[in-house]
C-alpha cells in the first residue's frame, strides 16, 4: 500500500473514551509538527472530542466531522462518527457502552485499513473487560489484528529509540510459556523481526540478541534444558545462514548493562521478561508496533490509565511517538517497496 502523494492518512481508534485515549490523542494532535507531516482521522464520534476540548480547557484543538473517509481533508484532524449516538464520558469509570464504542472504532478503522483508504492505524488504550463479550473474545490488539488481516503469524514488537524488543510469546500464562518455546516459534518470529528491522526501520544487516527463558539462560542445563536443546541450535543456524544473531542471553545482566544499545533488536521470550525492562526504559516514548502485517499498525505503550482520567495530566509523549512511528514506517517501507522494484 503506498502513502498518500501528499501525506498518509493515519487512522486513530479511540479506545477507551473513560480513559486517557481521547487526552493523549488531542495533546500529540496539537503538535504541529504532526499535522505537517499526517493526516489524522480519529474514529470515535465528535461528543466525545468536544467533551474533553471543553473539559480539559483545549480551546485550540478543532476537528472536522466528516461521514466517512472518502471525504477526508488533508489539512484538519478529521473525526469519523463510529457509531450513530454517543454514551455518555464519564472519565475513570469503566462502562459497558465505552467498550462497544472502542470495538466498534476499531472494526471501522480495519474496514478502512482493508479498503486501502488510510495507510496506516495507531491504537488508543482500550479495556479488555469491558470490550469481551461471550460473542467476540479479545485477548490483545494484536491478535485480534493478526486475525482481521489472516495473517498466519505476526510479533509483538516494542520499539524505542535505543531499544527494540520482540516477544516469541505474548498474552499467554506463564505457566504455558516453556510449552510454546519451541525451535519452530522462535524461527517464526526470528523471520519476522529480522524482516521488519530491514523492511520497516531501514537496517542493512540487523544484529539481534536472543534471551534466554531461565534464569542466567539455563548455566549450562543446570538451570533448564531449553537453552541448550532448542534455543542454541536456532541461533546457530540463522548465523549458519549469514544472519548476525547472538546468545542467549540472561535478561537481567544484558539489560542491566545495557546491552540492548548494541543490538538493531532483541528476542525475548515471553511478556514480561521483555516489557519490564522496556518500560522501564522507555515508557512515555514507547511505541507497540505489530510486525508482520500486511498494514502498519502501531499504539501507545500503556494502558487506559482510568486513575488520570479526564485530570489533563496523562502525558502524551507514547502516542506521539506511535504516530511518527507509524509514518516513519509506512515511509520506509514504500522506500524499500521502490528498491525492490
Amino acid at each position: 500500500m503506498n502513502p498518500r502523494k501528499n501525506k498518509p492518512v493515519i487512522g486513530i481508534s479511540i479506545g477507551d473514551i473513560n480513559g486517557i485515549g481521547p487526552e493523549v490523542t488531542i495533546k500529540a494532535l496539537l503538535d504541529n509538527r504532526l499535522q505537517k507531516l499526517i493526516t489524522p482521522v480519529i474514529y470515535a464520534h465528535g461528543k466525545v472530542l468536544t467533551f474533553y476540548r471543553k473539559q480539559l480547557e483545549f480551546e485550540d484543538f478543532n476537528f472536522m466531522q466528516i461521514r466517512n473517509i472518502d471525504e477526508v481533508h488533508h489539512k484538519k484532524v478529521n473525526v469519523i462518527n463510529v457509531i450513530e449516538e454517543s454514551p455518555e464520558v464519564i472519565p475513570g469509570v469503566e462502562t459497558q457502552e465505552a467498550g462497544k464504542m472502542a470495538l466498534s472504532a476499531l472494526e471501522h478503522a480495519i474496514n478502512d485499513l482493508k479498503s486501502g483508504k488510510i495507510d496506516g492505524l495507531v491504537t488508543a488504550p482500550l479495556n479488555k473487560n469491558n470490550v469481551n463479550s461471550p460473542e467476540k473474545k479479545f485477548i490483545g490488539h494484536t491478535e485480534y489484528l493478526t486475525q482481521a488481516f489472516e495473517s498466519k503469524e505476526s510479533l509483538m514488537f516494542l520499539v524505542a529509540e535505543d531499544i527494540r524488543v520482540g516477544l516469541v510469546t505474548g498474552h499467554l500464562p506463564l505457566s504455558q510459556v516453556s510449552n510454546h518455546v519451541t525451535a519452530e516459534n522462535i524461527k517464526r518470529k526470528l523471520d519476522i523481526m529480522l524482516k521488519s528491522l530491514k523492511e520497516d526501520f531501514g537496517v542493512d544487516k540487523p544484529r539481534v540478541a536472543v534471551l534466554g527463558l531461565n534464569p542466567h539462560a539455563g548455566e549450562d542445563g543446570l538451570l533448564g534444558e531449553e537453552e541448550e536443546s532448542i534455543i542454541k541450535p536456532v541461533i546457530k543456524e540463522y548465523k549458519d545462514k549469514g544472519h548476525l544473531v547472538f546468545g542467549p542471553y540472561p535478561a537481567d545482566g544484558f539489560f542491566g548493562m545495557m546491552h540492548q544499545k548494541k543490538f538493531d533488536g532483541v528476542l525475548a521470550m515471553y511478556h514480561d521478561q521483555g516489557l519490564i525492562p522496556f518500560k522501564s526504559l522507555a515508557f512515555e516514548t514507547g511505541v507497540n508496533f505489530t510486525a508482520g502485517l500486511p498494514i502498519v499498525r502501531t499504539s501507545p505503550d500503556h494502558g487506559t490509565a482510568y486513575n488520570i482520567a479526564g485530570k489533563k495530566i496523562a502525558e502524551e509523549g507514547s502516542m506521539r511517538a506511535a504516530l511518527l512511528q507509524a509514518y516513519d514506517i509506512i515511509k520506509n517501507r514504500g522506500d524499500w517497496e521502490n528498491t525492490e522494484d
